[in-house]
């Protein structure tokens, strides 16, 4: 009987333990139960197992998880870190009520989506909450009022929609939202000025409008606020000026009109003030000056009329001040070169008169200046480089005259120096061996004299080098010219430059050599073989002779070559009909004799180019004498053209019909269709029957070589790009492209889903009907449309280079992948398929990525890729398709040639407001074009000086 009841004990015991054991562990449970809803591809919580027998009476599976924390005691979950762990799915909340204790929630920077899920709001305990960068979408709920001890609210980057959430100011321990980065619509709720301990508040970036409240002025904690890049109307409330405690404040690109309130000096802790990229006129207050905390005060494009306050001279505290782009006048005060603290004074493209402070950079930190296109005269300062930090100075588009400044020939610490179109005269009395860093030089378009610079080969990272347009220079090119190891573009254009061409020692790097209108004589060395980078030379009105070197014909990547107006004798070296990258050869005004190689390329070519040349003839000029022949005659080769373009277009249908059918063929087996936002819910069988069907099989249409239309069975019209793949690679490509199909944005075409087996997927994408640019951009168009295009390009690209995380490279930007709506708004097409195709070639290892989420070193590269293409683009809109060449045939030519090519293409005779936009979108475009991709801006700066250009255009 004892022993029956010791038994009977003891199993009661185990029972009431193991029932305490399963009902403490419901935070597993729970756990588990959030992990059924997560999309993990990569594994990223595979460690989220329960293993019998490893777990102490009482203690929680969960607390060795990865991410999540518990405890001292491993009894209660306190915290869940789930940030960068590339999950996707949608997630319904309902285990959040487990979660009584939690004190942080962090699901930052996955690719989460659907509505947030009204759960959160049951963690009562919460004190921060991090949803930030991920794709939940709809309106914010209401109820997060309920959590009272929340500090930290970041949903920052996600795709919600409708107005801010108005019960966020019942939280009476916040300090910390983030709301930046979505589409929040609507004004600024009055409400969001009665919080009582914020003391951080980002809006930027969403699509708010109205009035802002004044009573956001009532916010005395607030120390950090972020609100621009939005649509408001009116002005700038005075009231602001009562943050007493602020010392951020940021409200560029937001709208705003009317004049800046002088009550704004109220800030008295303001260390930055960024108003710019609005519409603000009239004078600036010189009560700005009683912030004398002030640390940084950018100001520009806006419309700011008058001189820059001489009270200014009180803000000692001052580094940065930017007002470029706006009306203002006058001179720069003395006081703001006695500013003891100032580092980059950005005031270009004004209308400031009068000489620079002579004690400008006596400070010793001035680092950047930059006064182009204004109306200063006078000198360069003795001591603007006193300091030895100047980096960039800036000067070009004034009336500077008198020789350099002493001071810049030992400025060791320069960079880019830029004088160009000023009036600087006497020598180039830069001393390139005490200038290591220098990289940009450009002094066109002065009256400098005294030779060329003798010592230029000891400027070892130079990479741009402009001289042109100073006729009086004189002197001859030094042997050791082409001997530095970075030197790209090189631009020496009537500058009376004398003797022979010195020999390429190096030139492995040089792109562009433009020398015209000098007075050169003697040979081409044969050397210049080395130049392989070469792209442009320009040698045409000098008095060059001999035969035109074979070796040209070689250079791999010429693109443009001019010997017109020389003294070159014999014939065209037949070489140059191998050339596949040759674009123009204008050997016109010499003594050139024989025949024109005969190529496409030289038949495509005006007989301008051959001109002034009596025994030269073939096309484009005159037919040569003598006996043609069928074989071997001109007619001949075009016969010849045409046959083997027949034959060859009917091998590619063949092959094309063949593969289509095995690709069909072998494409049968197990399909699986994912839709994104947008398209209904269709299965696979869906997608196929539509292909396979007669009236969709009518509808079918080739848009380019890889895409088609096709009617989905609703009547949806979408277009489809097919993409065969590996089947090992198919989970990281599927991975890939979910994120492609979460991109929404005003300037790309919407991947709507996917439709794929094993070996093949197809991509769906909203059918836009009015065709490509490519097909459409020899159309004349207004000046405001070609704006339009180019900024709706410059969006669609700053998104997936700055919105998205990790960036993702377009890889294959070109006017074909440019796609028009009915409004003219332009869609970006085909982002990220290049990353794609090289997923599935294997051309990238399995895993691209850093553990940090980032792409490797070979995706920067694409991005400046991506901005070389905008700028090639940008080009041939605003030329109509005429500049073709990207930056290579214009990045040296002489800007007021381009500019005067361009204003005739759109008709603009006489001046107006159109010629100072079409200068500043061709600056733009050059800049993108440069060689050397670290010489580019990023989109973000792009997109920057896109919107300084004062109209906007309505769409």
């Amino acid at each position: 009987m004892e022993v029956f009841r010791c038994l009977a004990f003891n199993f009661l015991m185990f029972f009431l333990l193991s029932v305490a054991a399963s009902s403490t562990d419901t935070y597993s449970e729970a756990l588990l139960a959030l992990k059924s809803e997560f999309i993990d591809d990569f594994g990223s919580l595979s460690d989220w197992i329960v293993r019998s027998g490893q777990n102490p009476l009482g203690k929680i599976h969960g607390c060795s998880w990865s991410g999540v924390q518990c405890d001292k005691n491993a009894t209660i979950v306190i915290g869940i870190d789930l940030s960068m762990k590339r999950l996707g799915g949608a997630i319904s909340g309902e285990q959040f009520h487990v979660f009584k204790e939690l004190v942080d929630l962090n699901l930052s920077h996955n690719y989460l989506s659907g509505k947030l899920p009204i759960g959160i709001f049951n963690l009562t305990n919460l004190r921060t909450l991090d949803i930030s960068r991920n794709n939940f979408s709809g309106h914010f709920p209401v109820g997060i009022f309920h959590l009272q001890n929340l500090i930290v609210c970041d949903a920052f980057s996600n795709s919600f929609s409708g107005s801010l959430p108005v019960d966020l100011p019942k939280l009476e321990n916040l300090k910390f939202l983030n709301l930046a980065g979505s589409y929040f619509t609507g004004p600024i709720p009055s409400e969001y000025g009665s919080f009582k301990t914020l003391e951080f508040m980002n809006l930027a970036g969403n699509v708010l409008t109205g009035n802002l409240p004044p009573e956001l002025g009532k916010l005395k904690t607030m120390i950090h606020m972020e609100i621009g890049y939005n649509s408001f109307h009116g002005g700038l409330p005075w009231e602001l000026g009562n943050m007493s405690n602020l010392q951020y404040l940021d409200i560029a690109s937001g709208n705003l009109s009317g004049s800046i309130p002088k009550e704004l000096s109220n800030l008295s802790n303001l260390e930055s003030l960024f108003l710019f990229r609005n519409h603000f006129s009239g004078l600036l207050p010189e009560e700005l000056s009683k912030i004398t905390s002030l640390v940084n005060l950018d100001l520009s494009d806006n419309h700011i009329s008058g001189p820059i306050p001489e009270s200014f001279s009180e803000m000692k505290n001052l580094r940065l001040l930017s007002l470029m782009y706006n009306e203002m006048t006058g001179s720069v005060p003395k006081g703001i070169a006695e500013l003891p603290s100032l580092e980059t004074l950005l005031i270009w493209s004004n209308q400031f008169s009068g000489s620079l402070p002579k004690n400008l950079g006596s400070n010793r930190k001035l680092k950047w200046l930059d006064v182009s296109t204004n109306n200063f005269v006078g000198h360069i300062p003795l001591d603007i480089c006193l300091g030895g930090l100047l980096f960039k100075l800036i000067l070009f588009s004034n009336k500077f005259s008198g020789g350099l400044s002493p001071s810049l020939s030992n400025c060791s610490s320069l960079v880019r120096l830029r004088l160009e179109e000023n009036l600087f005269s006497g020598d180039i009395s830069l001393k390139f061996s005490d200038l290591p860093d220098i990289s940009y030089i450009d002094l066109s378009m002065n009256n400098f004299s005294g030779g060329f610079p003798v010592d230029i080969s000891k400027a070892s990272n130079l990479q741009y080098f402009n001289i042109s347009y100073n006729p009086e220079l004189g002197g001859v090119f030094p042997e050791e010219t082409w001997s530095l190891p970075l030197l790209q573009n090189f631009s020496a254009s009537d500058c009376g430059i004398r003797g022979k061409l010195p020999k390429f020692h190096l030139c492995k790097s040089v792109l562009t050599i433009e020398l015209n209108d000098n007075d050169l004589s003697g040979n081409v060395p044969e050397s210049v073989a080395r130049c392989h980078a070469l792209v442009r030379m320009d040698l045409s009105y000098n008095n060059l002779s001999g035969r035109i070197p074979e070796e040209l014909a070689h250079l791999p990547s010429i693109r443009i070559l001019d010997l017109s107006h020389n003294g070159f004798n014999g014939s065209i070296p037949d070489k140059f009909r191998d050339s596949s990258s040759l674009l123009l050869l204008n050997v016109s005004s010499n003594d050139i004799s024989g025949s024109i190689p005969e190529n496409e390329v030289f038949w495509s070519m005006d007989s301008s180019a051959f001109a002034g040349n009596p025994k030269l003839c073939g096309a484009p000029l005159e037919p040569c004498s003598g006996p043609l022949a069928i074989f071997g005659g001109k007619g001949m080769g075009k016969l010849e053209l045409v046959l083997i373009l027949c034959v060859g277009l009917a091998i590619i249908t063949t092959i094309s019909i063949v593969l289509i059918f095995f690709a069909r063929k072998r494409s049968k087996g197990k399909w699986k269709m994912v839709c994104f936002t947008g398209l209904p819910p269709f299965t696979a069988s869906d997608i196929l029957r539509s292909f396979d069907s007669t009236e969709s099989k009518e509808a079918i249409t080739p848009l380019s070589a890889s895409i088609f239309r096709a009617v989905l069975p609703t009547g949806i019209a979408v277009s489809i790009k097919k993409i065969d793949w590996e089947e090992q690679r198919i989970r990281m490509i599927s991975e890939f492209i979910t994120q492609l199909g979460s991109l929404r944005h005003k300037n790309l075409v919407r991947l709507l889903g996917f439709c794929h087996n094993k070996q093949m997927v197809y991509l769906l994408y909203e059918y836009l009907p009015n065709g490509n640019l490519a097909e459409k951009i020899s159309m004349k168009r207004e000046w405001l449309t070609k704006l339009k295009l180019i900024k709706g390009i410059a969006r669609g690209l700053h998104f997936l280079h700055h919105g998205c995380y990790p960036a993702i490279p377009h890889g294959d930007l070109k006017l074909s992948n440019v796609i028009l709506d009915e409004n003219i708004e332009p869609h970006l097409a085909e982002f990220g398929l290049r990353f794609l195709q090289q997923l599935n070639e294997d051309s990238l290892p399995l895993s691209s990525t850093t553990k940090g989420g980032e792409f490797n070193n070979a995706t920067e590269e694409e991005l400046w890729m991506d901005v070389h293409s905008f700028g090639a683009i940008v080009l041939e809109i605003i030329s109509n398709g005429r500049l073709t060449s990207a930056g290579s045939s214009t990045q040296n030519k002489a800007r007021d040639l381009l500019l005067r090519e361009i204003y005739k293409e759109n008709g603009i005779s006489s001046p107006n407001s159109s010629q100072e936009e079409i200068k500043q979108v061709l600056d733009l475009a050059l800049v993108c074009t440069r060689s050397r991709p670290s010489n580019r801006p990023s989109m973000e700066d792009v997109l920057k000086l896109l919107s300084e250009i004062k109209r906007e255009v309505k769409s």
